[in-house]
């Protein structure tokens, strides 16, 4: 299309927020991932936002799973910056 009809249709694209910042997600959530971003990284969508699931807390909740297959929902716990990020998965049903 033209320059017009781009700028008319583009939606620019939402921010990304960290999946710490929910109270609780649902297990069944779908995850997506963006691999035309700089860096690839994988993400939920909650209300048209983009919440960043990192690579460890799909880790630590592949073991919570392996003793708890029934979990339903969960929250992460985020401490630090940078580098020394970590995250603490919380199981809550």
């Amino acid at each position: 299309g033209t320059i017009k009809e781009e700028a008319l249709n583009y939606t620019p694209p939402s921010s990304i927020k960290n999946i710490s910042e929910l109270q609780s997600i649902d297990i069944d959530i779908v995850v997506f991932e963006d691999q035309e971003a700089e860096f690839p990284y994988k993400f939920i969508e909650i209300n048209d936002d983009r919440y960043k699931m990192p690579i460890s807390v799909l880790n630590s909740l592949k073991s919570i799973l392996a003793a708890k297959p029934a979990l339903k929902k969960f929250k992460v716990v985020k401490s630090g910056k940078g580098m020394d990020t970590r995250y603490v998965v919380i199981p809550l049903e």
